[in-house]
């Protein structure tokens, strides 16, 4: 049976791996297909990156699941279901913008994020760096170890966010963030979930939330974020999940999600979307 720190071992390396192949390919990258909506795009790189992740977890854990974001769901008989992000932030990757990254995460127990228990999980960023964990063993950024402290009162706090790709769920997103910006030091929207969890990891914010996270957004990135102290949870205050991700240190999580709450973030999307 695979330890955490095996599973650690082999989410860097393919990563890492996966990083490379995208990093160096990026000055070719074209769309090749769209999603939910015409800003929602696929690049042929996404489709390279996560073939390449496939092809190496066929080799290396070949008993265990694959829960991919362009590809189709593999079942396992080991237990262990690895979630696979080829490229988290394709818009900012087709710019030129660095904030984006291959996201890979083992977790066992059922693919679904609210039932599922993360062992370990690994990204590398579009500026080269990467940053992991495991279960019970803490979080690294390159070799440096992850501990975060405890963040300021909510008015002094740096809060990132994201918006979804659905023009409707977009406009609902922006109403919550003009509810918010009162409330705190500023907002920043970089444009990758996984960087802006590991961005709290590692102090750059103060805090994250979003709506609508798909569960490869968040796998591998929650845990690093945990692991080095931050409180990741959705706004009922149980697992992230793909309705509601909110991370924060511990002393400012609460005072986050109050305010989120207050913003009409408790269930957005259900409530303007009926």
């Amino acid at each position: 049976m695979a330890t955490p720190t095996d599973l650690e071992s082999v989410a860097r390396a393919l990563a890492e791996e996966a990083g490379h192949l995208i990093v160096s390919g990026r000055s070719a990258a074209h769309i090749a297909a769209t999603k939910s909506s015409a800003a929602d795009v696929v690049t042929q790189m996404d489709l390279a990156a996560e073939r390449l992740l496939r092809e190496r977890l066929a080799t290396l854990r070949p008993d265990d699941g694959i829960l991919g974001e362009e590809g189709d769901d593999v079942s396992g008989s080991s237990g262990i279901t690895w979630v696979l992000d080829p490229i988290d932030g394709t818009v900012n990757y087709l710019y030129g913008i660095e904030h984006y990254a291959v996201s890979v995460a083992a977790v066992s127990g059922p693919p679904r994020p609210r039932e599922w228990t993360a062992l370990a999980g690994a990204i590398y960023d579009g500026s080269g760096q990467l940053w992991s964990a495991r279960a019970g063993g803490g979080a690294t950024r390159g070799t440096q170890r992850l501990v975060r402290g405890d963040g300021p009162p909510l008015s002094t706090a740096l809060v990132a966010t994201g918006f979804q790709y659905v023009a409707q769920r977009r406009a609902i997103q922006g109403d919550i963030v003009a509810r918010m910006l009162p409330q705190v030091r500023d907002i920043r929207r970089l444009g990758a979930a996984s960087i802006d969890l590991v961005h709290v990891a590692a102090g750059l914010v103060d805090g994250y939330y979003e709506h609508g996270l798909q569960p490869w957004d968040f796998a591998a990135a929650s845990l690093i974020a945990q692991e080095a102290g931050v409180r990741v949870a959705s706004i009922d205050g149980g697992p992230p999940s793909q309705e509601s991700t909110i991370a924060a240190p511990h002393n400012l999580w609460d005072e986050l999600r109050d305010a989120l709450v207050q913003a009409g973030g408790s269930d957005p999307f259900a409530t303007r979307e009926a």
